[in-house]
């Protein structure tokens, strides 16, 4: 029950955001929506209102904003096709900046909750290089290196880009300054080198705000690595997951509670924001796509060209989600 009620919630706000942004810049830019779809298939539920038509469908494996003009010419002067070509790019990436947006927000909130790393030490580790520098709990790295450091996070960064290399460390120990070089030690449990050291736990909206953002962005350029690796061959594709995958792997994390439920809200939002950012025809990269290809051009795409890509785009992409379901997600199932 778990699983069903969290993936169809990650799964409703996922999509209706996406789709809600699509819309409402194609309503403020003045394009004409016909109809506004969450979920695919046969339809559950379906209300009239305005020139746009609301639906409910059967399948919760996505949705879709249908305007005017937009898959063929229309003479609409509100059509999308008639439009602005800014305006059709911003109705374009504004399903993925939505997608952003959410990720975002459900970083931002367990930051908020959990608190943050500050750069004032907890608790000094037994037999580390911490400890033999002669550090203690309630004093504050302020520099390393002469970089200055505001939180844990900046100290692990700095630390890892060093490796075991000797460090200058600037302490502020009860408002007197100390220097105090250290060389941090591997770690086999956590895979990185540390110096033995806990943080105290802050709180404050605004390093929050920040640290969301950064988590976004970090999680952003991590799936842009795989995406990398799966062209030079490194990323194989047992690693994907299909629907059924992303379906066990939301109520698995949703059952150890709010904050994890969140965390992985965050990381399908970002990888359905990256993955639609793709350069692939049916995708809301592959739209921009062809729509930077007209501004550069000053005409369109022949629209039987653009029509025949974006078919193709979408074969392969249902092929690729049917053989992960298949080999993947189900052959997962019957190994355990």
């Amino acid at each position: 029950m778990i699983t069903l009620i969290s993936s169809l919630l990650v799964f409703i706000l996922v999509v209706i955001l996406h789709e809600l942004g699509h819309f409402t810049v194609a309503k403020l830019s003045g394009v004409k929506v016909n109809e506004f779809s969450i979920g695919m298939g046969p339809e559950i539920y379906q209300k009239q209102k305005g020139e746009t038509l609301y639906s409910l469908r059967a399948l919760p494996v996505g949705g879709y904003v249908a305007m005017e003009g937009e898959e063929e010419n229309s003479q609409d002067p509100r059509a999308f096709n008639n439009v602005h070509i800014l305006k059709r790019m911003a109705v374009v990436l504004a399903g993925v900046f939505m997608n952003f947006v959410l990720a975002f927000l459900a970083f931002t909130i367990i930051f908020s909750i959990v608190g943050y790393g500050s750069n004032e030490i907890d608790k000094v580790m037994e037999n580390t290089p911490a400890m033999i520098s002669g550090l203690k709990s309630g004093d504050k790295i302020i520099k390393i290196n002469e970089s200055i450091t505001r939180d844990i996070y900046d100290i692990n960064s700095l630390i890892s880009k060093n490796n075991d290399k000797e460090m200058n460390f600037s302490i502020d120990r009860k408002g007197e300054i100390l220097n105090i070089k250290i060389k941090p030690e591997y770690s086999e449990e956590n895979k990185m080198y540390l110096i033995g050291i806990t943080s105290k736990i802050n709180h404050s909206i605004l390093k929050s705000l920040s640290l969301g953002a950064d988590r976004t962005l970090q999680i952003s350029k991590m799936i842009i690595q795989s995406i990398k690796m799966m062209f030079n061959g490194s990323f194989k594709l047992e690693y994907l997951s299909g629907p059924v995958g992303v379906i066990q792997l939301i109520g698995s994390e949703s059952s150890k509670g709010f904050l994890n439920f969140l965390q992985i809200l965050g990381l399908i939002s970002v990888n359905l924001g990256v993955f639609n950012l793709l350069p692939i025809p049916a995708l809301d990269g592959g739209k921009f796509l062809f729509l930077l290809i007209e501004a550069l051009r000053g005409k369109p795409i022949n629209e039987k060209i653009e029509q025949g890509l974006s078919l193709i785009g979408m074969s392969l992409l249902f092929s690729l989600m049917i053989y992960v379901t298949i080999f993947n997600d189900i052959g997962r199932l019957f190994n355990k």
